[in-house]
């Protein structure tokens, strides 16, 4: 008589392979103007503990472009803004314009997943300019996308096939709620999902949820060694700003005080999500990713509160990760950037990565299970367009509309933080034995920064004209070339 134990052992062992292959599902939480370097991670207790802890934790991850629409148009198109077109927040600007929503939006992220059998929700801040009209953007099967730029209450969402008011709900609130909702119905499937949940926090008006109204009103805007300082060897935009008087520096701490606040309902909303995860067996079979658009600066070299720069404050961005494969606990320090995150998603979907995609997926750099990841020299770039126009004018405060300044407000002591020429391109050069930064402005003067990171991590010295000749001008032909780039060229 044939035994049929082997027989039996070996269909088990298929319908193990089988169950062990399920595609896994992807949670993706992006905040909105979070720093690193300022401790912006501060108030997110729980969300260290059970990703950055219970999975990877990236030391040098970076925004393309230090600002929402761009930044966000890069995460979804895993393009830098050269190529996808997206300059500034504004509808000409290429934000939610023409071209994104005829040619961009159909080869994006989300699209590509739905298209190989994704479930796919959003929920939140979508991109600045997107208000609603027409049909819901392709890529969504559930979709809850906020109206306009981020706001806590007040705000109108496109849920699904309408637009719904909300007066007085916590809009983080809600976004906790509907998300958790869809995973409670999609982990019923067999199908995978891509959840993507982007809150309004840490973006003003910094409106934090009345149950953490004055949790952090002891604590004061973090006194950099450029706190308040006033550096001539910066860019004009920058070395023209005067020492904020106390009233300003008051706001400052009061809106940083207020930027923690407003990020402790997103802490909660990580929570739970990950207790939705682990209550429907769906945890370990699931990557979730946590990061931010861009970073942010409070005062740093006399700029008041805004973003726009080429600082650590403002380019550098939290990234934890923790899923299938990942060994808890895991530091890397090799440099990322938002335009990783498409081709990883699709490396752990198995889906190739399109030609067109100027990342390179991080999945393998996951897969180590060191808690020192071995590292790996990566040269990113960081591109801005500064915004001024005479449309951003700003009649209380005393410049003339013909500079075409802009984010100049009383509340800032009229200092502008932007202009038609706060233009410029960065090389981020994270190698062994090197940690710096090189930028250059398409201003009238074509001014040059460069920054020593590890000898100088506050960027005090601008030592751009202290480089030898034949060291300045490899920089600038490794910008040249990356401003330039296209798909795999970008893979320096």
């Amino acid at each position: 008589m044939i035994s049929l134990a082997p027989l039996i052992i070996l269909v088990l062992a298929c319908l193990g392979n089988t169950a062990s292959e399920k595609l896994p599902n992807i949670l993706l939480i992006l905040s909105d103007d979070q720093d690193v370097e300022l401790r912006g991670m501060f108030p997110m207790e729980h969300t260290i503990e059970m990703l950055g802890f219970g999975g990877a934790l990236f030391h040098n991850a970076y925004t393309p472009s230090p600002i929402c629409c761009p930044a966000r148009t890069s995460l979804l198109t895993g393009m830098y803004a050269h190529n996808h077109g997206t300059r500034n927040n504004s509808v000409s600007g290429g934000c939610y314009g023409p071209h994104w929503r005829r040619a961009l939006e159909p080869r994006a992220l989300p699209y590509i997943l739905q298209q190989h059998g994704y479930n796919t929700f959003f929920g939140g801040k979508y991109l600045n300019q997107y208000w609603g009209a027409g049909d819901v953007p392709k890529g969504w099967n559930h979709f809850y996308g906020l109206h306009g730029n981020s706001r806590y209450y007040n705000y109108t969402l496109r849920e699904n096939s309408g637009n719904v008011h909300y007066e007085s709900t916590y809009l983080t609130d809600l976004l906790r709620d509907r998300a958790a909702d869809f995973l409670r119905n999609a982990t019923q499937s067999s199908e995978p999902f891509f959840a993507m949940v982007a809150p309004p926090a840490a973006h003003e008006p910094f409106t934090p949820a009345p149950r953490h109204e004055g949790v952090f009103s002891h604590i004061e805007a973090l006194r950099t060694p450029s706190f308040n300082q006033v550096k001539q060897d910066k860019h004009w935009l920058v070395r023209a700003a005067r020492r904020l008087p106390n009233e300003t520096i008051n706001t400052i701490d009061t809106y940083f005080q207020k930027r923690w606040e407003t990020l402790l309902a997103v802490d909660e909303l990580v929570v739970t999500l990950m207790g939705v995860l682990n209550d429907t067996q769906s945890l370990e079979n699931t990557y979730i990713i946590y990061t931010s658009d861009n970073g942010y600066h409070v005062g740093q070299f006399a700029q008041p509160f805004d973003k726009r720069q080429p600082y650590e404050t403002d380019i550098n961005v939290p990234l934890l990760i923790r899923g299938p494969g990942i060994a808890p606990e895991s530091h890397i320090d090799t440099a990322v950037s938002l335009v990783d995150l498409a081709p990883t998603i699709l490396a752990w979907a198995d889906i190739d990565t399109p030609s067109y995609m100027d990342g390179q997926s991080f999945h393998e750099l996951l897969l180590n299970k060191r808690r020192r990841v071995p590292f790996f020299e990566r040269s990113l770039l960081i591109e801005y367009w500064g915004e001024g126009t005479l449309a951003t004018f700003n009649p209380e405060c005393p410049w003339p509309e013909k500079d075409r300044l802009a984010q100049c407000t009383p509340a800032a002591d009229c200092h502008c933080q932007d202009a038609w020429n706060n233009t410029y391109a960065c090389l981020r050069n994270i190698r062994h034995r090197e940690d710096r930064i090189y930028c250059e402005f398409r201003d009238n003067e074509n001014f040059l920064e460069a920054y020593d990171l590890q000898l100088d991590p506050f960027q005090m010295t601008n030592i751009a004209y202290d480089l030898l000749p034949i060291e300045r001008a490899l920089y600038s032909l490794r910008l040249k070339n990356l401003t330039q780039c296209s798909g795999h060229s970008c893979f320096v």
